[in-house]
């Protein structure tokens, strides 16, 4: 599911980060999304096999412009729907290890069957 999330999210033309990897020194970019996979769980079972997986993923877009972590998150809810995963609310505010970057995100989820 990893690969269909960060394939919708490079449509957008920024970089995509697993939470947490960019080092001391490493530069951030003006824009960018992370993800971070929180858990993948059964779903339904039948005749004693389960027969779907819940995955559940943070999606996070920093931006040094505070606008932009609204419309581009708003933007990345939209697609990310269109390919059935499953999103609720507006999204919350993450904190930024950079004075200079903003952060939103949203909690995302998708069922394979």
């Amino acid at each position: 599911m990893e690969d269909l999330l960060i394939e919708t999210l490079e449509t957008f033309g920024y970089p995509i980060i697993r939470q947490g990897t960019l080092g001391p020194d490493d530069e951030y970019p003006e824009h960018f999304f992370t993800f971070w996979n929180n858990d993948s769980y059964d779903g339904s079972h039948y005749d004693d096999e389960d027969v779907s997986t819940i995955c559940d993923y943070d999606v996070n877009f920093y931006s040094v412009e505070p606008d932009l972590v609204y419309t581009k998150l708003r933007e990345a809810k939209k697609l990310l729907k269109g390919k059935r995963f499953i999103i609720s609310g507006d999204g919350y505010d993450v904190a930024s290890d950079e004075d200079t970057h903003t952060g939103r995100g949203m909690n995302v989820l998708y069922m394979k069957f």
